[in-house]
């Protein structure tokens, strides 16, 4: 129960924290009046400062700005004096040049006045030409007519007999030049041509061997003829069928002969046959496993030798399928020789050569490489391999050195560089070699004959024969028809109509001889 004391302490309590309050209210309050006067103090302290500081800076300002409007007056003043004497000394130089200029101009005028008065003199003078060359030739046709009509002839026919009668005095002087020219000639460069060619040949060697248009495929034993015909033949049809080459099985023992002319077929068919024959098993299912898995190693190896040709000569540049065209020439022979081989060596003599000769190696070799690249499919297209050659350079965009290469190594166009001449006697040498090339019968005996059929058409010739297996024609011609200042010059014709009419590997000898014989019988 709450007590009358307890209830004054509390009523005590109260009135202390009132009163304690207050008096610190009334101490806090005296401590804000004196910080805001001397804050009020500070603040009119700082704002005279500011206006004095303020007034000095403008003061200052404007002398500065005096200062620089004077300095600024006195540039301009400056520059206005540099500025005029500079345009009066340009209108100066001005008037000087359009006084130069107006001089000139009137010489000018002088000038072409003076051309136009020639000119017009000129005119006058070629239309006088004109009519005095007009009447020249009325004069000049009256007098032809009058002597066309006092002579019987007209002026061709008057030039056609004193050119007649011309070569007719100077046949025997134009024999007599030729003769020596070509002695002096034979002199000067077949010495030094010699020597080029022998120090080629000397430089590159190699074997040959001769290959063929037929393959032969060694059988274990007679049995195995047989087991390839198959029952009824199947199995050889399926073969030829495939590969498209001919079988050809007689009494020869224990081998199959394949023919064809396409050397690519003729060796799928050859290693599809070995693949057969080592396997046993033949029929016409695994007949086609074997054709398809012998191609495959022909592609291959086709890649192969053309990229092991570019390499071996150092040829950089060919497009991949030229080179696989080059080794699809590993399979192609030309009267027994090896094309791939004969390329590869062509390349080498006509950079030799070109080396002798200060010319472009690289170019010489390539073209050399590259002069029989229409015999990698002569066989499947229609045309001759010069031909395609030229197709297949145009068409892979070769440069024009190894393109007329390619058309003038047999003369079928004019060569238009000392490269295409190197190659063409390149390629000449690699043909000629002992060895390199052999014909058959049928060819050499057309050839020998038509040899010496152009020898007895020229005129004068009484007999003709071609010895040396058709590297020499020896031509006998008739002593009072041909005298002996004329025989180089029909030796020369001879040789050109050979070159135009015939085509043979390596070069001819053409001796022509002349003798006279007297008789008389004793009695």
């Amino acid at each position: 129960m709450i007590t009358i004391e307890w209830l004054y302490g509390v009523i005590g309590l109260l009135v202390g924290v009132i009163m304690a309050w207050g008096t610190t209210a009334l101490f806090y309050h005296r401590g804000l009046s004196k910080k805001a006067k001397e804050l009020e103090d500070s603040r009119v302290r700082t704002e005279n400062e500011a206006k004095s500081i303020i007034s000095e800076a403008v003061r200052k300002g404007e002398n500065r700005r005096r200062e620089l409007l004077l300095s600024m007056k006195e540039e301009v003043q400056t520059a206005r004096h540099t500025l005029e004497c500079d345009v009066r000394e340009k209108r100066q130089e001005l008037m000087r040049e359009r006084q130069r200029l107006e001089q000139k101009e009137s010489t000018l005028d002088r000038r072409i006045q003076s051309l136009e008065d020639r000119e017009h003199n000129f005119k006058e003078r070629e239309s006088a030409l004109k009519e005095k060359e007009e009447e020249l030739n009325t004069v000049e046709i009256k007098k032809m007519e009058e002597l066309e009509r006092v002579a019987g002839l007209t002026v061709v026919d008057a030039r056609a007999q004193v050119l007649e009668e011309a070569e007719h005095v100077y046949r025997h002087d134009l024999a007599l030049k030729f003769r020596v020219l070509e002695e002096e000639a034979a002199a000067s460069c077949e010495e030094k041509a010699r020597e080029l060619v022998v120090s080629t040949i000397q430089r590159y060697a190699c074997d040959y061997v001769s290959e063929a248009t037929v393959s032969v495929v060694v059988l274990p034993n007679e049995e195995m003829k047989g087991r390839i015909i198959g029952r009824e033949g199947r199995n050889i049809r399926t073969i030829e069928q495939l590969t498209g080459v001919d079988l050809i099985i007689d009494d020869t023992p224990e081998a199959v002969i394949l023919s064809s002319f396409d050397p690519i077929r003729r060796e799928i068919a050859r290693i599809s046959i070995e693949k057969l024959v080592k396997d046993g098993r033949i029929h016409p299912t695994r007949i086609e496993e074997m054709v398809k898995k012998a191609t495959r190693e022909v592609d291959n190896a086709i890649r192969e030798a053309g990229e092991q040709a570019v390499f071996d000569t150092g040829v950089v540049g060919l497009p991949q399928e030229i080179i696989r065209l080059l080794g699809r020439l590993r399979y192609r022979t030309s009267y027994g020789q090896n094309v791939l081989q004969h390329s590869i060596e062509v390349c080498w003599i006509a950079g030799m050569l070109a080396a002798e000769l200060d010319l472009d190696v690289s170019a010489a070799k390539k073209a050399g490489l590259l002069h029989d690249i229409g015999k990698a499919i002569d066989f499947e297209r229609d045309g001759s391999h010069v031909q395609l050659g030229a197709e297949v350079a145009r068409r892979y965009k070769l440069d024009p050195i190894t393109l007329n290469s390619i058309e003038s190594h047999h003369g079928d166009v004019e060569p238009e560089s000392l490269i295409a001449c190197l190659v063409a006697a390149a390629d000449a040498i690699s043909a000629a070699r002992p060895g390199a090339r052999r014909e058959n019968i049928e060819m050499y005996i057309q050839r020998v004959q038509k040899l010496e059929d152009i020898a007895s058409s020229m005129d004068g010739v009484e007999k003709s024969y071609a010895v040396q297996a058709g590297r020499e024609i020896r031509v006998i011609v008739l002593p009072e028809e041909v005298d002996d200042d004329s025989m180089p010059l029909l030796a020369h014709q001879i040789c050109k109509k050979i070159e135009e009419e015939l085509n043979f590997p390596g070069q001819i000898k053409v001796n022509v001889i002349r003798e006279s014989r007297y008789s008389e019988v004793a009695k």
